[in-house]
C-alpha cells in the first residue's frame, strides 16, 4: 500500500523501513535520498543493509517448515556480485552459488567456506574446474558430458591433491518451464543448461566410472521471475522420477514485485510451497538446496539518478544521468520499473524516463508517473538490487556507479564510483 504523507512507510516496492520523512524526501536505511545523492554523486546504488539481512533470515527461518529438514540456502552471486553483498550474507550463515573462476575468487574474498560454495555452468573451463576441485568446493553441479571428460582428466592428473572425491551433483533439464521471460527460462527441455531427462542416467552411469567424483544428488532450476509456485512442485515432481539420492538442488527463481501494481508470492509462500512438493516427492532427502538470487537483493536496492534535461514533443522525455550502463535489464527483457522524484514522490505525470546513451532503446522506464520533473531533480528507480550492478557497463565510456550501504541513517560505500582512469587501467603500452 502507498501513502503519501510524510513521515510515514511507502509502496512494498522500496526496502523495508523506507519512508518519505517530514521534508517530505524519501529516506532508504534512515539515509536522506537527496542528502546521499549530494554528497556521493549520482548514479548510485543504495543499499537497505537491514532488509538484505532480514531476507536471508527469511529464508533461513524455513529450516524450521516441516518438509525442510537440512535446508541449505544459497545466494546465487550473479544477481549482485559485490563483495559487500557476499560478506554480509556470509556472516548470516548462507551458501554462496557461482558461476565463473570470477565468482568464485569473489565468494573466497567475502570469507566463504569453500564446503559452501556450489560451482555451475553450462561451460566451465579446465582453469574453473581446476580451482574448484584445489580448493574441494561443496559441490560441482556437472552440466555436460564434454565436462565430465574434462572433470576424468583433470581427476587423473591429481587436480584434489590429498582428497580422495569430489562431490558432484547432476543438473537435469525438467522440462518445467515457468511463466516467465523466454531469456530467463531454464527449465524447459530445449535449453542450454543441464542434462536431458532421457541422459540423466547415461550421465549417472558416467560419473561411476571416474574415480574421484561422488555423486550425492540431482539439480534442477527452471527459471527466474517466476511467481508460479506450482511451478516448483512440479519441478519436484520431476526430479523424484530420477531416483532416491541424499541431495536435491531446486534452484531459484522466486519473482519480486518490480512496480506496485504486481504481485509476487513472500518468502514463507515459497517456502510453504516448497515444503509440501518436498513431503510429497523427495522425503527421503539428507540435504535440500536453494539458490535464490533475485529475491534476496533485488527489493534491498534502489538506484538514483539526477535528471539533465526535460523536453516534451509527442512525449514527456525525462533524460537522467545514466541508464543502459547501469541498468540494462528493461533493454534486454523488457523489464518494467516504476519511478518517482525522489522530493516528490507519487507523482501522476506520464513521462519516459530516458538514458544518456545514444540508443534510442535506453528508456529506463516507459510509463513513468512523476510529479512535475526538471532538470537538476534527484530520481530513485526501486528493486534494482538484482542483475543491475551484475550487468553494468561502460557504454559512451560512462563509468560504473558506487554501491553505498545505508543503515541507522549512515550511508557508507563499499564500492567506490569509476573513474576515467579507470577506464584506460588495463591499456598496455
Amino acid at each position: 500500500m502507498m501513502a503519501t504523507e510524510t513521515g510515514t512507510s511507502i509502496s512494498e516496492v522500496f526496502p523495508g523501513g523506507s519512508r518519505v520523512n517530514e521534508l517530505g524526501r524519501l529516506e532508504i536505511g534512515g539515509c536522506d535520498a537527496i542528502e546521499v545523492a549530494r554528497e556521493y554523486g549520482t548514479p548510485a546504488y543504495l543499499v537497505a543493509e537491514d532488509d538484505l539481512r532480514a531476507r536471508a533470515r527469511a529464508y533461513l527461518q524455513g529450516a524450521g517448515e516441516p518438509g525442510l529438514a537440512g535446508l541449505a540456502v544459497a545466494f546465487a552471486s550473479k544477481a549482485f556480485p559485490c563483495t559487500a553483498v557476499l560478506e554480509l550474507f556470509a556472516e548470516e550463515g548462507l551458501w554462496c552459488d557461482v558461476a565463473s573462476g570470477g565468482e568464485l575468487h569473489l565468494a573466497l574474498r567475502a570469507g566463504f567456506d569453500a564446503s559452501r560454495l556450489v560451482l555451475h555452468g553450462n561451460a566451465k573451463s579446465r582453469s574453473e574446474l581446476e580451482s574448484a576441485l584445489a580448493i574441494g568446493v561443496g559441490f560441482v553441479v556437472l552440466d555436460n558430458f564434454d565436462e565430465l571428460d574434462r572433470l576424468a582428466d583433470l581427476l587423473a592428473d591429481g587436480a584434489l591433491g590429498e582428497r580422495s572425491s569430489q562431490p558432484v551433483l547432476i543438473r537435469a533439464t525438467p522440462d518445467v518451464r515457468g511463466e516467465t521471460h523466454a531469456k530467463i527460462s531454464t527449465g524447459q527441455a530445449d535449453s542450454k543448461f543441464g542434462f536431458s531427462m532421457a541422459d540423466v542416467p547415461r550421465a549417472i552411469a558416467r560419473v561411476g566410472e571416474i574415480e574421484g567424483l561422488q555423486l550425492r544428488g540431482m539439480h534442477a532450476h527452471i527459471g527466474s521471475q517466476l511467481f508460479d509456485l506450482d511451478a516448483f512442485r512440479r519441478c519436484a515432481e520431476q526430479l523424484a522420477t530420477l531416483g532416491s539420492f541424499p541431495v536435491f538442488d531446486l534452484g531459484g527463481g522466486l519473482g519480486v514485485p518490480y512496480t506496485a501494481e504486481q504481485r509476487a508470492p513472500s518468502i514463507a509462500d515459497y517456502l510453504a510451497a516448497l515444503a509440501e512438493a518436498v513431503r510429497e516427492h523427495l522425503p527421503r532427502h539428507e540435504l535440500l538446496l536453494l539458490e535464490p538470487g533475485r529475491s534476496l537483493t533485488a527489493p534491498s536496492c534502489v538506484t538514483l539518478y539526477t535528471v539533465e534535461s526535460v523536453k516534451r514533443n509527442v512525449s514527456t522525455w525525462v533524460a537522467v544521468d545514466g541508464g543502459m550502463s547501469d541498468n540494462l535489464r528493461p533493454m534486454l527483457y523488457d523489464a518494467p520499473y516504476e519511478a518517482h522524484v525522489a522530493d516528490r514522490m507519487f507523482g501522476a505525470a506520464p513521462c519516459v524516463l530516458a538514458g544518456k546513451h545514444c540508443e534510442s532503446g535506453d528508456v529506463i522506464v516507459g510509463n513513468a508517473l512523476l510529479d512535475d520533473p526538471r532538470a537538476g531533480d534527484v530520481i530513485v528507480t526501486p528493486v534494482t538490487g538484482a542483475y543491475t550492478y551484475a550487468m553494468a557497463n561502460n557504454y559512451n565510456g560512462v563509468c560504473r556507479p558506487p554501491v553505498i550501504f545505508c543503515k541507522d541513517g549512515d550511508a557508507r560505500v563499499v564500492v567506490r564510483r569509476e573513474t576515467h582512469e579507470d577506464l584506460g587501467a588495463r591499456d598496455v603500452g
